[in-house]
This record gives structure tokens, sequence and C-alpha cells, in this order.
């Protein structure tokens, strides 16, 4: 199956992001993984909260080539709005990648010459901070999963990421922890007995020693 010519997306640099919820909390984070790693964790150390995005002490790089998958389960279901991404500078940074949503299991290498991918963009290059790439389709409305094929490394040889992040909101929707339970009026019967009730309490409190 051929895939969609490249799509250039639009970004935003760091300084313009702001006020805005990332979806840290939804990801399954102990059931991140990646294919081609050097290390096969590392595929979790790069998914972190938006105030550690600048650390770079820990970083996911492919092993044998200039390609990684990196699949990202939700604890629920999602609504990505963007994703977010600071790569190693250089020749270490991708050139390319594709986006396959709500897949079960993680998309592989093979797969993903035969699958469609959901968005499919050049990433920017010699970008320091994290870049924002906005995701304008409805593909990514109702998410449970993703799996990000990143490819094409400047030198050719290897990627590095520092940090993945996404931006967006649950599609769960949450009672509010203070809101009013709604009792409907007694009947006229259910009233009485109720009355009842309550004289009985009041007459055994009275009497109490």
């Amino acid at each position: 199956m051929t895939t969609p010519p490249h799509q250039v997306a639009d970004v935003f640099t760091e300084t313009e992001i702001s006020d805005f919820s990332t979806l840290y909390q939804s990801i399954d984070k102990p059931n991140v993984h990646g294919l081609n790693l050097t290390v096969p964790e590392h595929a979790r150390a790069v998914i972190k909260p938006w105030n550690e995005r600048e650390d770079t002490t820990a970083s996911a790089e492919s092993q044998d080539d200039d390609e990684i998958i990196i699949h990202v389960p939700f604890i629920e279901n999602v609504r990505v709005r963007s994703v977010l991404f600071k790569f190693a500078r250089g020749e270490f940074s991708p050139r390319h990648l594709r986006i396959y949503a709500n897949h079960p299991y993680i998309v592989d290498f093979t797969e993903a010459e035969d699958l469609r991918p959901h968005l499919d963009i050049n990433l920017r290059e010699g970008e320091a901070g994290v870049i924002e790439y906005p995701l304008r389709t409805a593909a990514f409305a109702n998410v449970h999963s993703l799996s990000l094929f990143f490819n094409e490394a400047v030198g050719r040889e290897s990627i590095r990421i520092y940090y993945i992040g996404f931006k967006g909101d649950s599609r769960v929707i949450k009672k509010e922890a203070n809101s009013k339970l709604d009792i409907p009026a007694a009947n006229a019967p259910d009233a009485k007995v109720i009355d009842r009730l309550q004289e009985k309490a009041a007459g055994a409190q009275a009497t109490a020693r």
C-alpha cells in the first residue's frame, strides 16, 4: 500500500506554548515501549511531565539504523490536539514521522510499510527546544493509543529523542466532586412514614441517658 505524500505540519516553538493541559497523567507509562532502541526501557524515560521537558540526561536512541517506533497507550480515551518533541540537534535529529492511532499493540516496521498512517509529516530540523505539532484530524479525536514511527535522521545513522509529550483532553466524562445529588421530593405516603420515623427518633433521644 502506498503512503500519502509527506505533509508539513504547522509548528509552534516553546515560547508560543502557554496555559495548556498535557496528557501526561493519562499515559499508561508502564506499558510504553519501543522498537530498535539501544535500551528498550528508554522509551518510557522520554515520556516526561512538562516541567522536565528540557532534561537531557535520558534519551531514546535507535540501535541499528535511523528508525524508531515508540508505542504510547493511554489509560483512558483522549483527544490528542498536538504532539510535542525535543530531539537531539544535528545528525541525530529525525526528519520524518508517521503516526498510527488506536492499534491495540505496537505497529512494527513490517506493518508500517503496509499500513496507511493517520498522519505523515516532515519534522523541523535544527530546533533546540520543544516543538509542538498540531494534529488537525478527526482520527485523533478519540484515541486509546498512538504508535510513533520516526525515521530519516539527518546523519542517516541514528536518532536520539529527549522528550515526547501530548496536548489534549480526556474523553471520559467525570462527575464534579462537589456536585449535589438531587433527591426527588417524597410523595404523600412516603412523607408520613418519614415523619413517623423522625418522631420516634426524637423520642428516643429525649429519653436517652
